[in-house]
């Protein structure tokens, strides 16, 4: 088996409320992310697959469609987009790095052909990153 990875990239806004809390709630867990006007980030998709090597085309999985999976269920979705108001899974969740691992899993699981996604990593400042294999 092999582990492939592809990245991408998008950029998107956000804000933490838990509607269940009081403002100063908010502020004293969020600080400023509590924002509801909320603040924007350049974030790095990582997509990893594990399969088999094809041993005609030598891939784990055709590249061209991976990136159109990614393209389709995860960045005309996401990308400057105000995640909190546009983006429908976080209506009701709070976009945070871990959420937003989780619901890009759940965007492309069993759309990826020919090989099983392995782990959802992304990126929402080079020091600060979330990891989601699946349950």
């Amino acid at each position: 088996m092999v582990l492939l990875t592809r990245k991408a990239e998008f950029s998107a806004a956000h804000y933490y409320y838990n509607e269940a809390w009081s403002q100063q709630e908010n502020e004293n867990v969020f600080g400023k992310c509590a924002n509801r006007n909320g603040h924007g980030h350049n974030y790095t998709l990582e997509v990893t697959v594990a399969g088999e090597i094809d041993p005609v085309s030598g891939f784990v999985v055709d590249l061209k469609a991976l990136k159109d999976v990614m393209e389709r269920e995860v960045l005309q979705v996401y990308d400057h987009r105000h995640m909190n108001l546009d983006v429908p899974e976080f209506r009701s969740t709070i976009p945070t790095t871990e959420n937003i691992a989780i619901a890009i899993w759940k965007r492309l699981e069993g759309k990826i052909v020919g090989a099983r996604l392995q782990r959802v990593r992304v990126y929402e400042m080079p020091d600060l990153f979330a990891d989601y294999c699946g349950e």
